[in-house]
């Protein structure tokens, strides 16, 4: 880190046992099985875009979304598609069949964590923002240029429940409290029609909205976040074998991936502002997401964790 810009505050999670997953939610959230985590230490916020930008300039770093794509590593692509860029959100003006992503996602020339909605665009003014558009290889590398990691899976669901077991949200059984904003998410119809009760369109600088019983803010909405994990349609547990509780889980190994995926996927957690009641609901603890590595989104941040007896 440079002088000018302050590591990220880190709070201290306790060794313990929690319910990992839903039953009742999406079918990649299944089944809900205990785990047992070592204690760690976790950042109390999503890295931002000063703290990203101090990066870079220490280290040069080109992020994957800065880069031309290689021919090779693409080889059936189309041409036309073949620059530098990242996926955009874009706001539908009427309704749209939401099974049909690509009416809402634009791979966009020149948008990157510097200009998050092309080149025109600019992060001024948003210093306090999560940083985006990180693909998987550059979340890692940050967290290793500060001495630290990426969460596991399980750590990051069990840091985002706050010491709330069992419970729906962050925060308790009750998506608004009170009438109470508690995340960054969408409001209204998606994709088309935004209220923006909370406040924001898109991002919000980290901490806008209240932390949970750990001390951490946005581990549910604003950006989803990568995590180690590789992905699995379904977690690899049998909620019946009390005798086997997992401990510190790390999803399958790379070896074990479907060879039928051209690209590798890891995990990602949290939900972001895009996450609506009519369309994707995993503004919840137990929710999950698959993303592959390549890919970076105006919408996909992260945090960073240090193990046990491991100081950053």
């Amino acid at each position: 880190m440079t002088a000018a810009v302050a590591p990220t505050p880190m709070v201290d999670i306790p060794a313990g046992r929690f319910r990992m997953g839903a039953d009742d939610g999406y079918p990649e959230e299944a089944p809900a099985h205990l785990v047992d985590v070592d204690a760690f230490r976790i950042d109390v916020q999503a890295v931002t875009n000063a703290q990203f930008a101090a990066f870079v300039a220490a280290t040069g770093h080109v992020t994957v979304s800065e880069r031309v794509p290689l021919a090779a590593d693409y080889p059936n692509a189309r041409p036309d598609m073949m620059f530098a860029g990242s996926l955009v959100f874009r706001k539908t003006s009427t309704p749209v069949d939401t099974r049909d992503w690509s009416q809402w996602w634009e791979l966009r020339q020149g948008a990157s964590w510097r200009h998050p909605y092309g080149p025109q665009s600019s992060i001024d003014g948003h210093d306090n923002h999560p940083v985006v558009h990180v693909a998987y290889a550059d979340a890692l590398a940050y967290a290793h240029w500060v001495g630290k990691d990426l969460p596991t899976e399980a750590e990051f669901e069990y840091a985002a429940r706050g010491g709330l077991d069992g419970k729906t949200y962050a925060w308790g059984d009750v998506f608004r409290p009170g009438g109470k904003h508690m995340a960054n998410t969408w409001q209204g119809k998606f994709p088309y029609r935004n209220s923006m009760e909370d406040g924001w369109e898109a991002t919000a600088p980290v901490g806008s909205y209240p932390a949970n019983g750990y001390g951490l803010y946005d581990m549910i909405g604003n950006t989803w976040e990568w995590t180690q994990d590789w992905y699995a349609p379904q977690h690899n547990a049998d909620p019946a074998k009390a005798c086997c509780i997992p401990k510190n889980p790390r999803g399958p190994l790379a070896g074990t991936l479907d060879p039928a995926a051209p690209i590798p996927q890891k995990v990602l957690k949290g939900g972001s502002f895009l996450c609506a009641p009519s369309y994707c609901k995993r503004y919840r603890p137990a929710a999950r997401h698959a993303e592959t590595i390549d890919t970076a989104t105006c919408h996909i941040g992260f945090r960073c964790v240090v193990r046990a007896n491991v100081s950053p």
